[in-house]
């Protein structure tokens, strides 16, 4: 029964509605031959109604998500998981969001079962480069960038001051921000700490992956290449 596990913890279905698909003759390999749940064949191999199977576990997905959609899957209203296959929220291990961004923030999003991953992502010791485009309420004074460089900068109820962050005026009122931490809110409440206001927030990169082209609301699955990327840029901590 190794096969209908497997595919189970894809999240096609339960053990019992998986063994039923291989009595149905709905699993079969590349050539099309019937499988049968005690059968032996490499992930690659196997295909259900005639379509290859999702990856398996070690999943990365890159989402580039719109305004509106919460990183959780308990909050009311829309959930990032709603973007996704229905069985991927079925997956054994979980597939979880490489940290989050809050319900009105756009952009790049990262998903995976790898919990390694997940964690050498999010570490505070890896300082990988979050970089996000902010449209403001007001125009730039000049002295942000400096503020933001100087490793000085406390946000309130906080014990400790920021990492040096890198800040590109790209008009009066929209800027490139990049971040190497992740606290609550941090590039809102950077911006609000010299006295202006994020209309919006869009991150566009994670140390060296983009979008790239995808559209908002679109997912696309990461190969190996892709998730090196995201260490591309990594600030080793001194």
């Amino acid at each position: 029964m190794r096969l209908v596990r497997m595919i189970a913890n894809l999240g096609y279905g339960s053990r019992r509605e998986v063994a039923m698909m291989f009595r149905e003759g709905r699993v079969t390999d590349a050539d099309g031959e019937v499988l049968y749940a005690d059968d032996k064949r490499e992930h690659a191999e196997i295909r259900l109604d005639g379509e290859p199977l999702d990856p398996p576990q070690g999943l990365c997905l890159v989402l580039n998500k719109p305004a509106g959609v919460t990183c959780s899957t308990r909050d009311t209203g829309r959930l990032v998981h709603e973007l996704l296959p229905e069985r991927f929220a079925l997956r054994n291990p979980k597939l979880s969001t490489v940290g989050r961004l809050d319900r009105e923030t756009t952009g790049l999003l990262l998903l995976t079962d790898d919990g390694a991953l997940l964690h050498r992502i999010i570490s505070p010791r890896s300082r990988i480069a979050k970089v996000y485009e902010a449209e403001l309420a007001e125009d730039l004074r000049g002295d942000e960038v400096g503020t933001f460089a100087s490793g000085n900068l406390m946000l309130e109820s906080e014990q400790t001051p920021l990492l040096p962050a890198e800040l590109e005026a790209l008009a009066p009122r929209k800027a490139r921000l990049t971040l190497h931490e992740g606290r609550y809110h941090q590039a809102r409440r950077m911006f609000a700490a010299v006295g202006n206001h994020v209309l919006h927030l869009h991150r566009v990169a994670i140390g060296g992956l983009t979008l790239d082209g995808l559209e908002e609301g679109a997912w696309r699955t990461l190969d190996p290449g892709g998730i090196q990327r995201v260490f591309a840029a990594e600030t080793e901590q001194e």
